[in-house]
Formats: C-alpha cells, structure tokens, sequence
C-alpha cells in the first residue's frame, strides 16, 4: 500500500522512523485510512524486523490528537461503530505484539487515540514543555476509550490515577507522565531524538508498578476500588444522564478494559453508548466547537491583487504576528486583565502584566498563584509558568509584544489616550487588542495612525473557566 499519511525511514543503526503526517489536516487524527496505512506500514516492518521503531509527529502542533470524529459521525449502524473500535483495537495489539522494541515520541497533545496508540507502544519519551499534554478525554464525548487505553492505561500508572484520568477526561504534562510512568523519559526539544534513540538502545525492561499499586489491579479488589470511584461519579452526575464514567468501571472491572466484550444488551457497551442521547448530543457540541476554533484560525493565503488598505506591509506584518505570537503584553490588572495575563501564561506564552503600581500587580499575582497551583500541581511547573508572567509597572514589555490587551476601565478618553502611547512604542508588527465589551472600536481607534491594527478581544468571566473569545472586527480593522 502506497502510504499518504505516514513516512517510513530506517536510519544507518538499523532503527525505522515511522512519521505520522496526515495529508490535507492541520492536525493529526487516526481515520479508518490512516489506521489501516499504520496496519500497512506494520506489515511491511514484520517482513525485515528493524532494531526498533520510533513513531513521531511530522506536524509542529503536536502528536496525535484521537480518533477522526467524523468517522462516528458517519456511522448509521451499531455494527458500523464496533467495527470502528474492532480497526483501532486490532491494529494496537498488533504493534504492542511486535517482536522488536517500539517507542512513541511524544511532543505537543497526545490525545484519545493518540496516547492509545502511544501506550501499545513498549516505550514513551515525552518532550517537556508546556504544549505537552496527555490525556483519555472520550468520557467527554460521552463514549469511552476503545482501543485499549482502559487496559493499558492502569496496568503504567495503577488504578487510582488511571481512573482519574479515564474518568474525568484530565490531560497530564510530560513531567507528571513521567511521575505516574505513562512516559519512560520526560526530556527538553534538544535532545529528544537522542533520547529516542537511546531508550531503544538500552532496551530496558518495561516499567513494573510498585508492590502496593500493582495490588490495585488485583481482580479481587477491583470492585471496591470502582465502587469507591463510583460514589464521586454519582455525587457529580447520575447514570442515566451521563452512562460513559459508569461504563467505563464496569468495562475496567469485568473486562480488564476491553471495550468489545460487553454484549450489545449491556449499558456499558459501545452499542449501547453510541446511541445515547448524550453521546450524539456531546459529539455534536464537540463538532461545534471545532468549527468555532476553525473559524479563528489563519490557514488562508493571500491573494493576489490585494489592496494596499486590505493588505500591504502592515497586513503582512500583522498575519505574521498573528502566526507566531510568543509575547503578549496584559494594560490593566484588575480581574479580567490580570486573569488574562494568568491563563496565557498557564497555557505558554511570555506574558508581560503592566499597571500602575506593584499594589496593584500583587491581587493578580495572588490569583496567578492559585490558578497555577490548581492546575499544574507540579511545583516545578508552577515555577515555570510564574517565571513567564512577568510584571512590568513601567511597560517596557510593550516594545517586545506580539500582541497587547487593554484591560483598564471603561472610559474613552483613558482609552485613547492608553492606545496613543501604546501605538508608537510598540512594534510595527504587533496586533493592539481591547477588552473592551461597551465602546466601539471605531471611537477608541480613532487618534490611531493606523487603526486597523485595532481589533477587540473580549473574554468571558471567569476566564479560566469561560472555554469563550469573542474577536471584534471594526469598521477600519485589517481584513487580514
């Protein structure tokens, strides 16, 4: 088979270099044709066994994102859905069956299908930073995780984290993967290649639970440790309303995690879920919400005869930003400027935090302090996120911005006045957003010498907890 989603290589130690790249998608995800490529490909290395196989993303955004969607979508009957779950369930016990060691090397999200086909993996190298998630989110889509992660994932991690990921949908950075042993190594971008390699070269024996977690997966205690599981689901939702938690402890306790063994009278089987009414409505929501984040998305190119007022150098400058904005720099601390400045810096960018006083920094700096700890549990990645929220009374971090959010109070003349100032020190490529939710761009923009780079960017309250961005367009805005 002619492979249009994924690049075989073997390098000169006898290593194979197995890329994932789907063709005509920003992201990767396993469709039925890219898992029977990876069947394919699998075929091919069973006829001249490698030394090892290390399979990795040939995209920067991440590794694997999970299953195609649309494939459930498509699905008009049950036997349509088991078959789906039977191609990815098979092909993954096929390459944790291989005779030669395998490694998935994990950088960017790792997501459902994704960490699925990285667990039937013999090893994981998880590169550490902070786009590095790992997560099982199917119970968010009210269905379950079905090809193999409810096995695999507790036998690495024992039964009390799995099925605290497994039930809540949680994603973990590389470095708590490494803590709970879902990745063998957890290394910086510079060496993970290296890495790669050497874990293959070292071959070393595959992880062990320790003796007190490994008595979490005895067929025995099972049932108490999901009952245990049981009462924080129900405290949350009831079974009828939300069945995939619930099918999931049953799968888990009566069927080691194998999705295909429930029979289809079973409310915990794939036949079962896949025509609840929460599962299709979860999905359509989910389907929603990609097509919103599509819609913010830069994945046009220019065309030609574009006028100098729709385009030019400034509009060059500014979809370049746009593209590739690491520094942002937060006007305002007060709650929604201050959270803002937080949740970019939670989530990786260098965040710069301007008001008028280190007194008024210090309640945003506080609020930071619980975000990161909530979310982040590790220390050191508390550490790193507080060493990318920088606070800066004077404003100097506005030169250097990719983009620059108003936050301050509601009142046109400071506005202007703020965006005059902002304007000619900050550089000619950076985007200059408001927070505003009241006054009209055309009237803040109006002393601008160019008020196209002027556009509104309006969070919701909280923002750590509003998943929402409303972008405002206004009269003079760059088309771009």
């Amino acid at each position: 088979m002619t492979l249009r989603h994924w690049k075989l290589d073997r390098d000169g130690e006898g290593f194979a270099w197995l890329t994932i790249d789907r063709k005509g998608a920003s992201t990767n995800s396993l469709s039925a044709e890219v898992l029977e490529e990876l069947r394919s490909a699998l075929s091919d290395l069973a006829a001249t066994p490698p030394k090892g196989l290390i399979i990795r993303s040939g995209k920067d955004n991440g590794f694997i994102a999970g299953a195609d969607i649309d494939d459930f979508e498509r699905v008009k009957t049950v036997d349509e859905a088991l078959a789906i779950v039977k191609r990815g369930w098979d092909i993954f016990n096929e390459l944790a069956a291989t005779p030669y060691p395998t490694l998935a090397l994990i950088r960017g999200f790792c997501l459902g299908g994704g960490l699925e086909l990285a667990l039937a993996c013999r090893y994981r190298v998880a590169v550490d930073e902070p786009g590095t998630r790992l997560g099982l989110p199917e119970v968010m889509l009210g269905i379950v995780p079905a090809w193999g992660g409810m096995r695999r994932l507790p036998r690495l991690a024992g039964a009390p984290a799995a099925l605290d990921m497994l039930l809540t949908g949680k994603t973990i950075d590389a470095r708590r993967a490494k803590k709970l042993g879902v990745a063998d190594e957890c290394v910086p971008t510079r060496i993970m290649m290296n890495t790669a390699r050497g874990v293959l070269l070292a071959a070393p024996s595959p992880r062990r639970l320790p003796f007190p977690l490994s008595l979490t997966l005895n067929p025995l205690l099972r049932p108490i440790i999901a009952a245990q599981a049981r009462k924080q689901v129900a405290a949350r939702a009831r079974r009828e309303h939300y069945p995939a938690p619930y099918a999931i402890l049953d799968i888990w306790v009566k069927h080691d995690g194998d999705a295909l063994a429930p029979p289809p009278s079973d409310p915990a089987s794939i036949a079962h879920l896949i025509q609840t009414p929460t599962a299709v409505n979860l999905i359509r929501v989910f389907r929603l919400q990609e097509r919103l984040k599509a819609f913010g998305r830069d994945d046009a190119t220019p065309t030609a005869g574009t006028s100098p007022a729709a385009g030019g150098e400034a509009g060059e400058s500014l979809r370049d930003a746009r593209g590739s904005a690491r520094h942002l720099h937060v006007v305002g601390a007060g709650t929604m400027g201050g959270d803002i400045a937080a949740w970019c810096a939670l989530r990786g960018l260098t965040v710069t935090m301007q008001d008028q006083s280190p007194e008024r920094l210090k309640p945003a700096i506080q609020r930071a302090c619980k975000l990161f700890a909530d979310r982040l549990k590790d220390p050191r990645r508390v550490r790193d996120a507080f060493d990318r929220l920088i606070p800066d009374v004077v404003g100097d971090g506005a030169a250097r911005a990719d983009v620059i959010i108003e936050a301050i109070f509601e009142n046109l003349d400071a506005k202007r006045e703020l965006f005059v100032a902002l304007e000619a020190k900050a550089k000619p490529s950076a985007l200059l957003a408001t927070n505003t939710s009241s006054i009209p761009l055309e009237q803040i923009g109006a002393p601008l010498k160019d008020p196209g780079r002027l556009i509104g960017l309006h969070f919701f309250n909280p923002v750590s907890r509003m998943m929402l961005v409303e972008v405002v367009h206004g009269a003079s805005t760059h088309a771009e």
